[in-house]
């Protein structure tokens, strides 16, 4: 496979839709970021990166961080399925900020990609580890290789200022019983979590475990393979957002996208991409990066069914 070709062609193909959307401007920090920028990256399974476009300019993984903070907390369960009593698998069908379902469903989220069901995974990594935040931060600086790698205070800040809805999905699961630490411990957390700065090229390389069934860049054991493999599962059926089905369709691989306009897509066995452009459609998915996904695995063929 020439990568970087095939990266080319993509590049020219979501060219016409960069620009389109909104940027996310809930969050004052990232409204700031032009919607005109768009990279690209993969990585293969032996390490190999290749890119085009802004894909070496670092920018806020916002949601992206949620399927780390869940490969995180299952690595270090030891093959105990706790979590999976607190939050579910199933797609939410509504907005990843949504209270609604909480009140029927006792407190426990639809799954760990919605904002209640990451504040249950990172309140679960805060009591594994004493510090979800640094945590999270030091395993992507290794795994990508770059350990420049740092949180954005003023993002974080921004959440923080404008985070009463995060902070009522908290206290309204902690009164259900599904918080074992303090609310504004475990919001202060995963605003910082989600304000980590990376690059296409670091994200792409930091998810490599991902298409290695499991195996980290230096050749150890992150998760089993059944657990990379039920990672991946959750990320196709719920990682963006409630358009997981559009995407399944369009796409074809387990992906997690986050508002900051990046999408990390893995595909089994062979590599890891990441696209990265600020405008967003209706459901928060970066309409560029869609798009350039779709012909990626229109081009290659390398989706997963």
């Amino acid at each position: 496979m020439d990568y970087q070709a095939v990266l080319e062609e993509v590049a020219a193909y979501a060219r016409p839709f960069v620009g389109r959307g909104h940027v996310a401007d809930y969050i004052p920090a990232l409204a700031r970021v032009s919607p005109d920028r768009f990279g690209i990256a993969v990585a293969d399974i032996n390490g190999d990166v290749y890119g085009t476009g802004d894909w070496e300019i670092p920018y806020s993984v916002q949601s992206i961080s949620k399927a780390f903070s869940l490969a995180l907390v299952m690595a270090g369960s030891h093959g105990d399925d706790d979590i999976w009593q607190r939050v579910g698998r199933e797609p939410s069908g509504t907005p990843f900020n949504s209270l609604v379902q909480l009140e029927w469903e006792n407190g426990i989220p639809r799954n760990p990609f919605i904002n209640a069901g990451a504040l249950v995974v990172t309140d679960r990594l805060l009591t594994m580890t004493g510090d979800a935040s640094t945590s999270m931060l030091e395993f992507l600086q290794t795994e990508s290789g770059n350990p420049e790698l740092a949180f954005d205070q003023a993002v974080a800040g921004s959440e923080a200022d404008h985070g009463d809805r995060n902070a009522a999905l908290a206290h309204f699961m902690a009164s259900f019983g599904n918080l074992e630490n303090p609310v504004p411990s475990v919001i202060e957390h995963y605003f910082w979590q989600c304000s980590i700065e990376m690059s296409c090229r670091d994200l792409a390389v930091a998810g490599g475990f991902l298409a290695r069934h499991g195996l980290r860049a230096d050749g150890s054991r992150l998760l089993e393979a059944r657990e990379a493999k039920r990672i991946n599962a959750v990320m196709l059926t719920c990682g963006t957002y409630d358009a997981a089905g559009e995407f399944a369709y369009r796409v074809g691989l387990p992906a997690k996208s986050g508002v900051g306009g990046g999408i990390v897509a893995v595909v089994p066995g062979r590599c890891t991409l990441c696209v990265w452009s600020p405008g967003l459609d209706a459901r928060g998915n970066s309409v560029a990066g869609m798009a350039a996904l779709d012909h990626f695995t229109t081009l290659t063929g390398w989706s997963i069914f």
